[in-house]
């Protein structure tokens, strides 16, 4: 599904390099979990993946089932179903979640030639996916984001990604803020979206999650390479031992 060569890049503002040569594959089906110390360039490349205007990419390319997305901005990359949960999910003050959720939801269908749906049919599907993660039906007449704790913004995020389903998920540090009832309440959501026509790229620094969304595969990320591929025991290795060794195995 995902296919990542020889991947370069750089900040547009300044020219820093950050993703330096990165080869991977993903495939229908699978959950990649990517890892690293910080400064790695794991959130960088979550980014470059979604189409963020902020990075450039000078050399490789980036195939999704086949056809190069480089010159795809945002939107029609979400349209073709990449999808990207933010570590920081940002507040849209005067944005209501129900009315965002619709417009989103809407555009989406309207992009696979689907028909917009009813506000019943709309409702029935929030009602239930919010339910699944424990999201109150006040929290969704808020503003988006807007006063949410860490744990709502998540599962705020999961619900999108649930309502949207999409093709290849994104999470970047999604556990990031969580406690341990909220990381069980949107690993549950993420888990539940798991299918054979469906590729999730889980961004941590922390084994603890991984226990949740268990992988198929682990890729370590340092400099802005791929240095060490492996299943999920290297999670637990690097959980246990740290990155070290595999940097200077690397080296």
């Amino acid at each position: 599904m995902l296919e990542i060569r020889n991947l370069h890049a750089r900040i547009a503002e300044d020219g820093t390099e950050i993703i330096r040569g990165l080869n991977l594959t993903v495939k229908a089906g699978e959950v990649a979990a990517i890892m690293g110390p910080n400064g790695s360039g794991k959130s960088t490349l979550s980014y470059i993946l979604s189409g963020r205007e902020d990075y450039e990419v000078t050399e490789g390319d980036i195939l999704y089932n086949g056809e190069s997305i480089l010159e795809l901005d945002p939107a029609e990359r979400a349209a073709k179903g990449i999808f990207l949960a933010f570590q920081y999910p940002v507040e849209i003050p005067g944005v209501a979640t129900m009315q965002f959720l619709k417009v989103a939801l809407n555009e989406q269908r309207k992009q696979r030639g689907e028909a917009e749906l009813t506000t019943p049919d709309f409702m029935k599907r929030v009602k239930d996916a919010a339910a699944h993660l424990k999201i109150a039906p006040e929290m969704l007449r808020r503003p988006l984001n807007v006063g949410f704790s860490g744990g709502e913004k998540k599962r705020a995020e999961i619900l999108q990604m649930a309502l949207l389903e999409p093709k290849l998920c994104i999470l970047d540090e999604t556990d990031s803020g969580l406690d341990i009832d909220a990381l069980k309440i949107v690993s549950d959501g993420v888990n539940a979206l798991r299918s054979p026509d469906r590729a999730v790229i889980v961004i941590t620094h922390y084994q603890r999650l991984l226990e949740h969304i268990v992988p198929d595969t682990v890729h370590v990320l340092y400099k802005g390479q791929i240095i060490k591929s492996g299943d999920k025991s290297l999670a637990l290795e690097l959980e246990a031992n740290g990155y070290a060794d595999v940097i200077e195995a690397a080296a």
